[in-house]
């Protein structure tokens, strides 16, 4: 079975598919012909972002893919710097009348803090912004709800404050980024690690080491690294506008990464920078 027709579950029940395309970068314009190309490759799950600035292109190609709206896994965020309760709820109804749907698959708390002040403390703020997540998702208007770049002290804000578990936490993870205490967090809990960046975003590609290990395997090195993170029991978000690459980004179901080469992949501790 394709990779493309493989699913996690998570903790409510929700399916998602194991790949996603991710739309970070891709402008308005270029992303209702990248999103088309994905889905015309297989691509069932669509990742996008408010701060994007693509989710009515992305909106578009869906609706003019003539698949039916439940046949596409849609996510997107709350910008990292808007905050709070009825902010949260009125970027909600932007992000669905942008992408023309009423009902989001998963929606997630872009980041802890604007990036402008990463690392600055607005757990108070985040709070309340959860508390707006949890009323679109008993409303019925976001069938799972997540979280980005949490760690988990600030996932445990959450867990002290509110009443629902995030059902995801999207962070950058690639072979040597591999975050294991943030894994580790989410696991004991249930939480469903998405990979965003699994190639480093390009920077592993010339990575002698990967090219080696890639090459045993006959796989290119993108291929390689999508076939650890879902290893991994990570979901992986691999980003690209090239029609060829998309489809080889799915194609990798006929291999499997050895105990031996996982562990030298999980050594790596390197940005690639």
């Amino acid at each position: 079975m394709s990779v493309l027709n493989e699913k996690y579950v998570m903790y409510n029940g929700v399916s998602i598919p194991k790949i996603g395309f991710g739309t970070w970068q891709i402008p308005n314009d270029v992303a209702v012909k990248s999103v088309s190309d994905a889905i015309r490759a297989g691509y069932r799950h669509i990742d996008t972002a408010l701060a994007y600035q693509n989710e009515e292109g992305v909106g578009k190609a869906i609706r003019e893919s003539g698949l039916k709206r439940e046949e596409i896994f849609i996510t997107s965020k709350l910008p990292a710097e808007i905050k709070g309760y009825d902010k949260a709820l009125e970027s909600f109804n932007k992000t669905v009348k942008n992408l023309g749907t009423e009902v989001l698959d998963l929606y997630l708390i872009h980041a802890p803090w604007p990036w402008t002040d990463k690392g600055g403390n607005y757990t108070a703020e985040n709070i309340q912004s959860w508390k707006a997540f949890e009323k679109l998702y008993r409303e019925g208007r976001i069938r799972a709800i997540g979280v980005s770049n949490f760690s988990p002290a600030d996932i445990q804000a959450l867990l002290d404050n509110c009443e629902i578990v995030p059902m995801a936490n999207q962070i950058a993870f690639h072979a040597g980024r591999t975050q294991e205490e943030y894994v580790a967090f989410c696991n004991k809990h249930n939480i469903l690690v998405e990979a965003y960046s699994p190639l480093a975003t390009g920077r592993a590609l010339a990575d002698p080491l990967l090219n080696e290990i890639a090459a045993s395997y006959a796989v290119s090195v993108a291929q390689l690294l999508i076939r650890f993170t879902l290893q991994r029991g990570t979901l992986p978000l691999p980003k690209t506008t090239n029609a060829n690459r998309m489809l080889e980004n799915t194609q990798v179901d006929h291999f499997m990464i050895s105990d031996e080469d996982m562990a030298r992949l999980n050594a790596i501790h390197s940005e690639f920078r």
